[in-house]
């Protein structure tokens, strides 16, 4: 009588034995792939900081269990720094201030481990006044209070060098602020200084506000006699470029002005796999993204060259290029 029920212990007693030696089932793949990423970009005023929450809502979008937020900073220098240190994921960034990263130049006491994934579009310098200044070409601001760009910005890298080749010094013949573009436009506004320098993208929202300001009349200086004096020193990083006369209320003429491009930087440690997705999303969804802001227009598989990257790239950017047949050398 006592046979069965010994019987029925020891045959739970191996089924439960079994059932402990099956692993836990794995959490959904959803559940394992989340990821946060931070978007290094600059000021509220730029063309930086709208791409970048842009382009995170984007990838929230196109790729799964992530989200990316836009970071506020003050520019490509700020920005090179927090991605070598893994401070933040990618950036947004000029290529004269990627050289000097990678080479340990100017702003950077050390080599930093960037590495390129997409070339973006062109940077225009606005050298910018309002009428009443007295101030018509770069060489009228010596003396003046000038806004060269914020700390930590490629603004300010950039105002240097127009400044060096105008034969002006930076430190001793001008007032030097250090302002981001919004800070630039309400001190011009007040009349705390009278001129800035400003790297962007067509339109900036800040020039533009200053442009719409009553009784105010802007006037962007040319630039453009002053790029092979620059390419000469720094190398072949600047190109003549022109700021159409439509692009700004109040200007009565195009603006001779040069260009820098911009680049989508990650650390060199970043994962192929999530390189190549960064890549492809930038390059296939730019057209959303111009729904944003319209120079996502001028992101273009063109553009995709080392010469515009200026440092070297990702492989996960090379191994979507070659799936792309996009020849970048």
């Amino acid at each position: 009588m006592n046979a069965t029920p010994m019987r029925y212990r020891a045959l739970l007693t191996a089924a439960l034995t079994a059932l402990a030696a099956i692993p836990a089932a794995s959490p959904p793949a959803s559940a394992q792939e989340k990821l946060t990423l931070s978007i290094a970009t600059g000021g509220t005023g730029g063309v930086y900081y709208p791409l970048g929450g842009g382009f995170g809502n984007i990838l929230g979008k196109e790729l799964p269990g992530v989200t990316a937020t836009a970071q506020v900073t003050g520019g490509s220098v700020a920005n090179l720094q927090l991605v070598s240190t893994n401070k933040a994921d990618l950036c947004f960034t000029q290529v004269d201030a990627a050289w000097d990263a990678v080479n340990g130049l100017d702003k950077f006491p050390s080599k930093l481990a960037i590495r390129a994934l997409v070339v973006m579009y062109p940077n225009h310098m606005h050298v910018v006044t309002v009428e009443g200044t007295g101030i018509s070409k770069v060489e009228d601001v010596k003396g003046r209070r000038v806004s060269t760009g914020s700390p930590g910005s490629a603004t300010e890298v950039y105002a240097f060098r127009v400044l060096e080749a105008a034969g002006l010094d930076h430190e001793k013949d001008i007032k030097k602020e250090r302002l981001g573009v919004s800070e630039s436009v309400n001190a011009l506004k007040d009349k705390k200084i009278e001129a800035f320098f400003w790297v962007g993208g067509l339109p900036t929202a800040g020039v533009t506000d200053l442009a719409a300001t009553p009784n105010t009349k802007i006037k962007i200086l040319d630039i453009a006699h002053f790029t092979a004096k620059m390419n000469a020193k720094y190398g072949k990083l600047y190109a003549e470029a022109t700021i159409p006369a439509a692009t700004y209320k109040g200007m009565d003429k195009d603006a001779k002005n040069n260009t820098v491009w911009n680049i989508m930087a990650v650390n060199a440690s970043m994962s192929d796999d999530l390189a190549y997705k960064l890549t492809k999303v930038m390059l296939e969804k730019r057209a959303d993204l111009a729904l944003v802001h319209a120079e996502a227009n001028n992101i273009k598989v063109e553009w995709q060259t080392s010469s515009r990257a200026g440092i070297p790239w990702h492989p996960g950017a090379l191994k979507y290029f070659k799936e792309k047949g996009i020849k970048v050398e």
